[in-house]
């Protein structure tokens, strides 16, 4: 499968890795949810995720989507093995969205936090820094 070239898989480390750049709006939230849900279905097996926003210029989204995307993604996840997603954000608007999304996926097998410091994100996800460190 070809990714789009904000999105990338590691097979040694079962994490996808999305580095968006730009804006952040529903048209490239909903390229990442059907990758998820593509790699979710054909890869039969957990993986974690990291969403490094820090090179988004800006979000234009809302919460009524935020919300949708959250409980869909919920439902759609739900019966599977958990998994970790990492989500760093500096910008105050997508930090109130990716806490919006970990709190509406509370309970579910999919485990968001939010982060602030890439070092933490990565330590939560029991990977070195460096892999989650964009290559220049």
């Amino acid at each position: 499968m070809k990714l789009p070239p904000e999105l990338e898989f590691d097979d040694d480390l079962h994490l996808l890795i999305y580095r968006p750049h730009g804006v952040i709006d529903e048209t490239a939230v909903k390229r990442v949810v059907d990758v998820l849900e593509d790699l979710e279905a054909r890869l039969q097996k957990p993986f974690d995720r990291f969403f490094d926003t820090l090179g988004a210029d800006e979000v234009e989204l809302n919460f009524k989507y935020v919300i949708q995307v959250s409980l869909c993604r919920r439902l759609s996840y739900s019966g599977h093995p958990p998994v970790k997603s990492a989500i760093l954000a500096a910008d105050s608007t997508m930090n109130h969205y990716a806490r919006l999304h970990a709190l509406l996926t509370q309970g579910s097998p999919i485990n968001v936090r939010v982060f602030r410091d890439r070092k933490e994100a990565a330590d939560w996800l029991n990977l070195p820094v460096e892999r989650l460190t964009e290559k220049a």
